[in-house]
């Protein structure tokens, strides 16, 4: 059996500028969602699935987080500070390997959360893990399980798992904010900003990209209007 991650990388360094106003004046990782933070959720999910330590990433308004996240037991948190410039998602990630280690770890968005239905989906994505032929393993999600999601799909899945780009395709799933990754793939990267795109499409390139359809409701909070509709899916789900 696959050892479950006990490392995440949680991306909270984003600007938020569509969650404008509110963005004005905290970050979006600490907007609440039904009495409870975004950043907060995702951690849940972390603690829950056995994470013993988070890293999380800061630029905007960085010490609102880390005084939010300074009352915070499990998981411990490392802030990797980015207030000198943004680093995009994997150039986050690279900046903080250093406290990540060298085993597999799962990365979380802090602007997506998602409401389990039965086993934990990070358990699942853990069993799910099979680092001989993964070099990332991505959780999705359907339209039909998306609360808030405006745009289309971002891949498609074949009958082993692999994704390839979606391009329009209308059996398409949404990259669902989460994943595991293995830090190997980041050997002798640059420092500097870089999206995780580029890597997701290096690992299509070598048929290392793969996915696990989440079994739940996946919510995404991207502007203000997505608020009542996130608390309307939690409400639901309680």
């Amino acid at each position: 059996m696959n050892a479950k991650p006990k490392v995440a990388m949680v991306l909270a360094a984003g600007l938020g500028k569509r969650m404008r106003p509110i963005t004005d004046t905290i970050p979006k990782p600490l907007v609440e969602i039904a009495g409870r933070t975004l950043l907060d959720r995702g951690l849940d999910s972390l603690e829950a699935a056995g994470v013993v330590t988070a890293v999380v990433n800061v630029h905007y308004l960085p010490r609102q987080i880390a005084d939010h996240l300074a009352g915070r037991a499990a998981p411990q948190t490392v802030i990797s500070d980015e207030s000198d410039g943004l680093l995009d998602s994997a150039g986050g990630i690279v900046k903080a390997l250093p406290a990540l280690g060298p085993e597999p770890f799962y990365i979380l968005n802090a602007d997506t959360f998602w409401l389990d239905r039965g086993k934990p989906n990070l358990d699942r994505l853990a069993l799910a893990w099979d680092a001989t032929k993964m070099d990332i393993l991505l959780m999705l999600a359907d339209l039909d399980s998306a609360t808030g999601h405006s745009g289309g799909t971002d891949f498609v899945v074949d009958e082993d798992g692999r994704l390839s780009r979606a391009a329009g395709a209308p059996d398409g799933l949404i990259y669902a904010g989460a994943a595991i990754v293995d830090p190997a793939l980041f050997a002798g990267a640059p420092q500097g900003p870089a999206s995780l795109n580029r890597y997701f499409d290096a690992a299509i390139a070598a048929g290392r990209l793969y996915g696990m359809k989440m079994d739940g409701r996946w919510i995404t909070v991207g502007t203000p209007d997505a608020i009542p509709l996130a608390e309307a899916a939690v409400a639901e789900g309680a």
